[in-house]
């Protein structure tokens, strides 16, 4: 009896933590709802949606990573939310992007304007301090007995390795969790959000260590800003040039397709096919611009 009532604190936090997470989605939901509902003009429909994507998905892993250093002998635990709230934010955040990576290659695809992809980056960015400066504030109410030591935000270098190794992880995470949403587009829709949960939770479990496996240059901004102010140039090439570089590695066989589609060329130069076996068109523009289209964020 004694000893479940010294696990009751830790596990009333644990479920405090949930709640907090679970009461963000739910409210977000809300806002999208009544957005889409309100919102006619297409540029502020898109900010408002990109800007509550981006601030769930932070919102969450700001709690998630708190939860992941209170339980450093259970990673088994913080495994399994990584990838429940992976689902969770594939079934609720569709249509946004959350990660300005996928802005980017929605951009270089030609499946976005640069005026509205400008618009979902500022809105990424916005969102990415805003939900850091909203999470230090619920985190002052002190709700668990770690918020209230963790509400000043002090900088914790994730990064493990040294720049090269570190830059490699992120990249590496980059082009395969890109290199998925192509190889998945043949899976069903329900069955693919679990693919790339799990994708997401085995790259946590394989870069957590040495980088904490972002791949997502706002949601890194959000969960290490302190640490962006004290070393700028090493966490600006870590966690915002290396994802790019990772994306681009994935990008070179597609855009020269997407070109060739463009022309109306019919050319059967291997040059210009993608490196992809299930690329079953390779001159097509739908679907490539149907897969820029299915860029999401992670955990």
């Amino acid at each position: 009896m004694s000893a479940l009532l010294g696990l009751w604190p830790e596990l009333r936090d644990t479920c405090t933590s949930l709640g907090l997470m679970l009461s963000v989605v739910l409210l977000v939901g809300l806002a999208r709802v009544v957005a889409q509902q309100q919102l006619h003009r297409p540029v502020a429909h898109a900010f408002v949606l990109e800007f509550l994507a981006t601030f769930q998905l932070c919102c969450c892993t700001h709690e998630l990573q708190l939860l992941s250093e209170q339980h450093p002998a259970h990673p088994t635990w913080t495994l399994t939310l990584v990838y429940f709230f992976s689902l969770v934010h594939g079934l609720t955040l569709v249509g946004t992007f959350s990660n300005p990576c996928g802005v980017m290659m929605q951009m270089m695809l030609g499946g976005l304007s640069p005026e509205t992809g400008a618009v979902r980056l500022l809105a990424q960015l916005v969102s990415a301090l805003c939900s850091r400066y909203c999470t230090g504030a619920l985190w002052s109410l002190g709700l668990t007995h770690y918020h209230v030591s963790e509400r000043s935000f002090a900088c914790k270098n994730p990064i493990q390795v040294d720049l090269s190794k570190a830059v490699i992880t992120e990249a590496v995470c980059s082009f395969l969790f890109h290199s998925a949403l192509l190889h998945f587009q043949e899976v069903r829709a329900k069955l693919r959000i679990h693919l790339l949960a799990a994708l997401i939770t085995f790259l946590v479990y394989a870069g957590g260590s040495l980088t904490g496996a972002v791949f997502n240059p706002a949601l890194a901004l959000s969960l290490h800003f302190m640490c962006f102010d004290e070393a700028f140039p090493q966490f600006f090439i870590v966690y915002w040039l290396a994802p790019f570089l990772g994306q681009a590695q994935w990008l070179m066989p597609v855009i020269p397709a997407l070109q060739e589609a463009e022309t109306g060329g019919s050319r059967e130069d291997s040059s210009l096919r993608p490196a992809w076996p299930t690329w079953r068109n390779p001159v097509s523009t739908k679907n490539t611009k149907k897969i820029a289209g299915r860029c999401r964020s992670h955990l």
